[in-house]
Parts: C-alpha cells; structure tokens; sequence
C-alpha cells in the first residue's frame, strides 16, 4: 500500500485564486505516488492557464476539461480517467495536511474489508485562520444521533501502526464499522476527506448527475450501503469556509433539501429490512427532510410547496413547534406570514432553538 498510486480527483469552475494551493497540498504530500485530475468545469478565468503551468512544473498533474455541467459531472470525468488503486477527491478551495494520503492508507491496511475512509476536517475562514478546529460533527448535524460506539465497531490507535507518528495523529484513533443504517439520519462524510479503494468505487459507481447540488450525500449513502468503512478520528484537511460560490449558500438550501428527500426515501423503500434503526427515527429524519424543503419553499415564496412539505413533516413528526408556526405562516396572508416568521427569529434569540 505504501506504494499504490492515488488518483487524486479535483473538480473545478472559475477558482483561480485557490486552486494552485488545493493542488500544492497534494503535490506535497508524505505519499508520493499520486496523479493530480484537475477537472475543469468550463472555467473562464484564469484556471486553463493555471492549470497547463502547474502540468510543466509537475508531471503527476492532468487536465481534463469539459463544458459546464456541474460538480458531479467533473467529478465524474476525473473518476473515468482515474488509473490510481486508490481515489481521493480534493475540492479547489480546500487543501489537505500533509501526512493525509499516508495515514489513511495505513489505516486501510488495518482494515482491509473497509473499503473508503473519511476523516474530519479543520474549518478557515478565507484569512486562513483556524474558526473549528474539528468541524465535521458541527457541520453534518447526524452526528447528534450517535455515540462513536454506536457508528464503529472497532478501533485503533494511529501509534500503532504509523511510524513515524505525525504529531497531530500522536492521540488519533482510526475507527471501522459498518455505517449504513446511521447515514439515513443525514450525511456524515465529507467529501474532499474521502479516499476510496478502487474496488468499492467500482461497485458504487459515478456521482449522479442529475443532482448539481446535494450530490455527495447520495454518493456516499451508496458508499457505505456497499460494505464497512473506516474513520481518521483527526482533521485531515483546512476546509475553506466563507467563499461567495460556496454549494452551502442559502440560496442552494431547497435543491439540497429536495435532494437529501430524493436519496433518502428510495433507500428506506427498498432496504428497510437492511436498516437497523427504529421506525421513529426514520420517520424523524423524513420530517427533517420536508421541513427542510418546507422552509426553503415559504423563504421563496412558495406557499403551496410549503404547505405540502410542513404538513408531512408535521405528520411524521407532529411535536415541532416551529414547523406548525411555519404551517400557520404558509396558510395565512402574505402579511402575517412576515409577522409570524419575525417572531419566530425573536423567540430564536430569546430561547435554545428546539431540533426537529
């Protein structure tokens, strides 16, 4: 394993204020064999010209260039070009640590059933300095539905199989289990922290195309469906937070928010058996779902989608208080509706917001 070839994925559209960065964080890593896909989006700044200077400073650097067609598309176009036993993928405003390919490696070797691991993940703000030190367990709120012993059966100390340890892996833990029935309640991999073996990509398949927003839950909720995973219990990579283009702007909310719905739903209907969660939960995670989508709806102005979308949550869940003042709002005039949701972000300020 020390010696495999990663194939290292890095979709990109109009970043080339970050991308040289993203790609210097890969060309400089403890494992050396790697192929750098850098996946142009159709980009029309400075990213082409870039790209082909970074191909003659370092031949482990390729481009592959396609018309605008999203995230996943790009993604897509690197997987088929990927010839690495191994695949990571790499977001272009975001940028790994230094000893990341190395310690996920060996901690795959550690358990050779598991078939991708993740890790988390350091949030910066675009000064570059540190806002969350360890921000996967903020940024994916399922996380507050498990205990580590209830995700992973097993773990191991890094120290004991990486010499020599990196002093920020000296405490770390590489945990294994087999996650599928916890990813129903929401996403807990991040994408740019993932590597793969190609034979678990191989039985996952692409990224879907049909979802430009969103997509990675799908992915990954694939990923984990398919066998046992594994997890670097330390932060990998420097997400970059803050940037204008980022998928998690509030005006992208209702496309994930339908698409979180359009991943989960299908699964629950055709694997409940393979589930292993309670029919409570799952029906709280579809609330949460068409809360989502009933709250994004009503903030566009869409009052009939937000009425079908908060009466089902209420239906599945019926003990929301704000979902039922959000119903009251997409029932009543425009007006109130402004009023009702004013109040409701006073009484936000005032008290400890109650979770869906």
């Amino acid at each position: 394993m020390s010696q495999s070839l990663v194939s290292v994925i890095v979709p990109t559209f109009n970043r080339s204020d970050c991308l040289a960065a993203a790609i210097g964080s890969a060309l400089t890593q403890s494992h050396r064999n790697i192929e750098v896909l850098v996946c142009d989006d159709g980009s029309t700044d400075a990213t082409p010209a870039l790209v082909e200077s970074l191909q003659r400073d370092d031949q482990r650097v390729r481009c592959l260039s396609q018309g605008n067609r999203g995230v996943s598309s790009a993604r897509n176009v690197g997987i088929r070009h990927a010839r690495g036993d191994f695949i990571a993928f790499l977001d272009s405003d975001d940028s790994w640590m230094p000893w990341k390919l190395e310690a996920q490696l060996a901690g795959l070797a550690q358990f050779p059933d598991a078939g991708m691991i993740w890790s988390d993940m350091q949030a910066v703000g675009l000064d570059k300095q540190i806002i969350d030190p360890k921000h996967l367990r903020t940024f994916y709120s399922a996380y507050r539905w498990f205990k580590a012993e209830q995700l992973f059966s097993e773990a191991r100390a890094v120290s004991s199989f990486l010499k020599p340890t990196p002093d920020a892996l000296r405490d770390a833990t590489v945990r294994y289990g087999e996650i599928f029935s916890q990813m129903i309640m929401g996403n807990l991999v991040h994408t740019s922290t993932v590597l793969l073996r190609r034979e678990r990509l191989q039985a996952v398949g692409e990224f879907s195309e049909s979802m430009r927003t969103g997509e990675d839950f799908d992915f990954h909720l694939r990923t984990c469906r398919a066998g046992p995973v594994a997890f670097l219990d330390a932060a990998s990579i420097r997400y970059q937070c803050g940037r204008a283009d980022r998928l998690t702007r509030a005006d992208l909310s209702w496309q994930i928010g339908r698409n979180f719905l359009n991943t989960i739903e299908p699964v629950i209907s055709a694997d409940r058996a393979r589930i292993s969660l309670p029919d409570w939960m799952i029906a709280r995670s579809r609330a949460s779902g068409h809360y989502w989508v009933g709250e994004c709806a009503l903030s566009a102005g869409d009052h009939r989608q937000a009425v079908v979308h908060l009466a089902t949550s209420l239906r599945l869940h019926p003990w929301q208080g704000r979902t039922a003042l959000l119903l009251a709002g997409a029932l009543a005039p425009p007006s109130a509706t402004h009023i009702l949701r004013n109040g409701w972000r006073h009484l936000k300020r005032v008290l400890r917001p109650v979770r869906n």
